[in-house]
């Protein structure tokens, strides 16, 4: 047998789920049913629709799937039945990360927390966010066609951002540093103003609907919220090594599982989330050959690809060599595109 491949697994955080992703539970893992038992289990007790029925739905709805204390516990169900499909044969799984969301994720993917442990504390906090939550957020690309940064972008960002903070109306501050893209977290007023502030190409900038501002301090008051709900015994140390949104590394036997806590229900909520320097220092510290990136969903393989080309990562230096890389020898592979996938599963 020929020697496994060493794997940065990557946990997709909330907006993953769409119209393309309905049914995808079902498509791919409705053979686990003890799964989808506990899954919808978790929703039962919390007197929640279970997500069973709303993956098996015959259409998206925007005001159910994208509800935040819907769409966290679908991802969560997509992307660690992934996780669990992966072939351990194949891929040596030596750190786990995760975007915003994703690293809840990462909690049990990484043996921090059990499965059933973690689908309730990824509900709890969907819940939290729905009935809590301020602000939202807006999305800018700072890049240019090859996947570069655009100075001229950058620039107008900086400005835009000072502007911001000499008016005490406006609020305005980085939620997700997300490879090429900043994702703002902003009060009502301060939305506006991005929104009108930045300048615009055919996408961007764009307000991402049903989100608050997370990763910010307008959300200081859900960490107390989140606390009380959720005990620091649910937490444990890791089994495998775990990368957060500072790029902090917690290793299996040098975690203080009070800490991890502490920032898992802390600055993980209020903070800037750095997602680009997650995948940086997973791949200096670890030398993955492959990012598994779980679905549902293929919007977090462009963020990573970005953070590795930002960084000049084993030659990939702009959007056309990542694209030879990807047809040659893949160091990204998107369990939610099917061809991708298929690379990942037990043959």
């Amino acid at each position: 047998m020929s020697a496994r491949k060493t794997a940065i697994v990557v946990c997709p955080g909330r907006g993953t789920y769409n119209a393309p992703e309905l049914g995808y539970l079902h498509r791919f893992h409705g053979d686990q049913y003890e799964y989808l038992r506990m899954i919808d289990e978790v929703r039962k007790e919390a007197g929640q629709s279970p997500i069973t029925e709303l993956d098996k739905a015959e259409k998206f709805s925007p005001s159910q799937h994208g509800r935040g204390d819907n769409a966290s516990l679908l991802i969560y169900a997509c992307a660690i039945a992934d996780f669990m499909a992966i072939d351990r044969d194949q891929y040596d799984i030596v750190g786990v990360t995760g975007n915003s969301m994703g690293w809840y994720l990462s909690l049990a993917a990484g043996g921090a927390m059990d499965v059933q442990d973690a689908a309730m504390l990824v509900n709890t906090m969907g819940s939290i966010m729905t009935e809590n939550g301020q602000g939202g957020q807006v999305v800018f690309l700072l890049l240019d066609e090859n996947w570069k940064l655009d100075p001229s972008k950058k620039d107008a960002l900086d400005a835009a951002m000072q502007k911001a903070a000499q008016d005490d109306d406006l609020f305005v501050s980085m939620s997700i540093h997300l490879g090429g893209m900043a994702v703002l977290a902003a009060n009502d007023a301060g939305i506006k103003f991005l929104l009108s502030e930045l300048p615009k190409d055919d996408r961007f900038p764009f307000q991402i609907r049903g989100h608050s501002a997370f990763h910010s301090s307008l959300l200081d008051h859900c960490v107390p919220l989140a606390r009380e709900q959720l005990g620091s015994d649910l937490i444990d140390r890791p089994k495998i090594p775990m990368i957060d949104g500072l790029g902090n590394v917690w290793n299996p036997f040098g975690t203080n599982a009070l800490d991890l806590y502490e920032y898992t229900l802390g600055r993980q909520i209020n903070e800037t989330y750095d997602f680009s320097k997650a995948i940086q220092n997973s791949a200096k510290e670890f030398a993955p050959d492959v990012f598994i990136v779980l679905g549902p969903g293929t919007t977090i393989g462009a963020p990573v690809a970005q953070s590795l080309i930002a960084m000049n990562w084993d030659g990939i230096s702009s959007k056309e060599s990542f694209k030879a890389r990807q047809e040659d020898d893949p160091i990204i592979l998107s369990m939610g595109i099917f061809e991708q996938r298929q690379r990942v599963l037990k043959g």
